[in-house]
């Protein structure tokens, strides 16, 4: 089987992989082949009808992601949190009301959402990105790695792995990878992959009209976490959050019925009035996480040092959110990564 050959090809076309390739591309670099193996680009980073149900915020401190947006002329907003806050301890007690001081620093949301960052990204990478392409195995042969998919085998003088490191062990590579890394790929939580959010659109923010800010926090409850989610414009109405993961056995008329009465009884019977429901759970995708998912018990570490080597002689480089020393599991560690990535081929060109 003959092989399309490019001079580097980058697994996965989300914030890492495009940021790589987008820096690259800024340095001349253009010989590069980007394969995602969903049919459409962003990885983590999913907006359905201007709600984020993948990476949605950042902060403050994440400077390079916030560098990232101005370059790329793209603006962003404060999370909505005027008026009241509910804090749920369980269901068989009364709720804590609170208010956020409004001029408190609050996450940040990317203006047109989450996935304008992504499109900016890729509005010069055309043709260089091949979707629904899935990766089965990487080969090194002679002088490059050649790389099988679902559609045709692909070969490059580097390869940067920016699919999370858990899923990417599930791959087959030969020769085989050393035990020691496999081990450390296999022990590194997938960010989001243990998520199930949700959102609902309306045809007014009513919980703003009812002076609520549309957080309502509760870790034993339905919806363990949710937020105002409005646009930019604000010209969309939307509450969007995470549902808990003890639900993600229920049917989804089930699962929906219990998120939506828990909302009604702190937000009101206005909830019931949605335009939309979707949710998304992430543990079912399977460009995200592998089978048999465990529960996160503890903060995850990511950035260990292992994924700042090249390997298969030179040739196989990890990136994503999940190797980044800094902000691991953030936006803020899909740039950084990707950053990174793109000056270790730049200097070993």
């Amino acid at each position: 089987m003959k092989s399309k050959h490019s001079k580097y090809i980058i697994i996965g076309a989300g914030l890492s992989g495009l940021t790589t390739a987008y820096i690259l591309n800024k340095n001349g670099i253009i010989d590069v082949t980007i394969l995602e193996g969903r049919p459409q680009i962003g990885g983590r980073i999913v907006t359905h009808k201007d709600v984020d149900l993948g990476a949605t915020w950042f902060q403050q401190p994440h400077q390079y992601l916030t560098r990232l947006l101005n370059e790329l002329n793209l603006g962003s907003f404060q999370q909505y949190q005027k008026g009241q806050s509910i804090l749920v301890y369980n269901t068989m007690a009364p709720a804590h009301y609170f208010e956020s001081a409004t001029d408190a620093s609050s996450a940040k949301r990317i203006a047109g959402g989450s996935i304008a960052v992504i499109h900016k990204l890729s509005e010069n990478l055309g043709s260089q990105i091949k979707h629904n392409t899935k990766v089965e195995t990487i080969t090194e042969v002679n002088k490059c790695l050649e790389v099988l998919t679902n559609r045709g085998l692909f070969s490059a003088d580097k390869v940067i792995m920016t699919i999370p490191p858990k899923l990417a062990s599930t791959l087959d590579f030969y020769p085989k990878l050393p035990e020691y890394l496999l081990a450390i790929m296999k022990q590194t939580h997938t960010w989001m992959s243990n998520s199930i959010k949700v959102g609902l659109t309306f045809s007014t923010p009513f919980w703003r009209e009812n002076n609520f800010s549309g957080t309502v926090i509760g870790e034993s409850n339905p919806v363990i976490e949710l937020y105002d989610h409005c646009n930019f414009e604000d010209n969309s109405f939307s509450l969007m959050g995470f549902v808990n993961e003890d639900l993600r056995a229920a049917k989804r008329e089930d699962r929906k019925e219990a998120v939506l009465s828990y909302l009604e009884k702190y937000l009101g019977e206005s909830v019931r009035n949605y335009l939309d429901y979707f949710e998304k759970d992430w543990s079912k995708d399977e460009f995200t996480a592998v089978q048999h998912l465990q529960p996160i018990n503890s903060s995850p570490q990511y950035g260990n040092a292992v994924f700042t080597d090249f390997f298969m002689n030179g040739k196989l480089l990890f990136s994503g959110t999940e190797t980044s020393k800094h902000y691991g599991g953030y936006l803020e560690g899909a740039v950084i990564s990707g950053l990174e990535a793109a000056r270790q081929i730049i200097n070993s060109k």
